[in-house]
Order: structure tokens, then sequence, then C-alpha cells
């Protein structure tokens, strides 16, 4: 076997590609002349300057395409917790101003309570002092109690010439007489109490309904006329 037959010659690979797969660029043979390309070939350069160019945009707008959805997907996200928080602090401040209610009522309901148990008290007091019992110490002590009730909402209703209210009187005796328009209270037995916009008790009164004055009788004004 003779020294060309056993020994090959290397294999060299020359890549002819007119376009630089790696800058997209047209390549400059490497003797740096200048190629000289048929018109015909200039458009198949074109195209295929084209078709990398294309490629290489298509991943960049897939991209961007992906950073819209997230974007969109994160502020309706954000939109949904504002909402939620915006409805829970709403849901907080109605419970908190549903709580202060019922404490006010539950404070007015006990001192309510406290002053409807001294209410027979308060009479006890009222009926000295219309004997004229309520006198010294004892009257200093009474209107410093009286004093403290008035402070706390306790209000005494109930005097004559009232308009009769049967919400808040409460009739035990009837006349009629021309000297009033209408219902009204000529007598207070008992005097009554609210507390804030409550009734503890109504007035215990005596009422006194209109009536027509009497007409003066036949015979009488016969008797003026020949008089």
């Amino acid at each position: 076997m003779s020294r060309d037959e056993g020994e090959q010659e290397p294999v060299v690979v020359r890549d002819r590609r007119r376009i630089d797969p790696e800058t997209g660029q047209r390549r400059v043979p490497e003797d740096g002349g200048e190629t000289q390309v048929a018109e015909s070939m200039s458009g198949t350069l074109d195209e295929e300057l084209l078709q990398q160019q294309a490629e290489q945009a298509a991943p960049q707008e897939d991209s961007g395409a992906g950073q819209d959805g997230a974007q969109a997907a994160l502020q309706q996200q954000v939109d949904e917790l504002t909402a939620d928080l915006k409805r829970v602090t709403a849901e907080y401040a109605n419970y908190r101003k549903r709580v202060e209610r019922d404490r006010e009522a539950v404070i007015s309901t006990a001192k309510a309570g406290v002053a409807s148990d001294l209410l027979t008290v308060l009479d006890d007091v009222e009926r000295a002092e219309a004997h004229g019992d309520l006198t010294g110490a004892f009257k200093a002590v009474t209107d410093k109690l009286i004093a403290s009730l008035g402070a706390a909402g306790l209000e005494p209703f109930g005097a004559e010439g009232d308009e009769f209210d049967p919400s808040v009187h409460e009739a035990v005796q009837h006349a009629t007489s021309p000297e009033v328009s209408g219902p009204t209270v000529t007598t207070v037995l008992r005097r009554g109490y609210r507390f804030d916009d409550r009734v503890l008790r109504p007035a215990m009164v005596a009422v006194t309904d209109h009536e027509p004055a009497a007409e003066p009788a036949a015979d009488e004004a016969d008797g003026s006329a020949q008089g």
C-alpha cells in the first residue's frame, strides 16, 4: 500500500452561507474582496434577511405579550384585594357604630331603671313639700338628688292647663266646662316622668272637656221683655 493510498486528505468543511447566522449580516469573502452577486441571488438574500429578522422579533413579541398578560392579571388581583379591603373597612365601621349604639342603649336602660325605682321617693318628697315638711338639711339633700336625676336625663311633666294627651296622660277624672276649648288637664293627681325620650310613668290627671254654654230659658226671655 502506497503512502498516498494509506493517508487520506483531511476533510475541510467550508461555511459558504452568505448570511452570518449569528449577526444576520452578509458575509465578506475571506480574501477581503467584494462578492459579486447577481440580481437573482440578491432577492434570495433579502428574503433570508427578512426571515431571520422575523424569527428574532417573534420571541420578543411573545415575551412582550406575556408580560402584558401578567401585568393585567396582577392589576386584577390588586383591584380585587382593594375592593375586599374597602368592603371589610365599611363592615367594621358599621359594626363599631352598632356596638356603640347598643352600648349607649344599655347604659340608658340602666339609668332609666334606677330612676324608675326612685319615682316613689320623688312622690314622697313632693307631698312633703306640699305640706311644708321639706325644710333644712333634708331639703338640701332632696334638691341635690333631683338635680342629679335631671342631669342624668329624668324629666317631670304634667301641669294644670296642659292639653290632654292620652300618650302621656292617664285620665282618672272627667268633667265639662264652657271655660275650656278642648280636653284640658285641670288637676294633676300624680306627676309623670320621662327619661330621655322614654315615658317612665304617665301623669295621673283630671280632665275637663268643653261644654257649650246653656241658652237662657224662653220664659225668662219673655218676662224680661214684658218688664
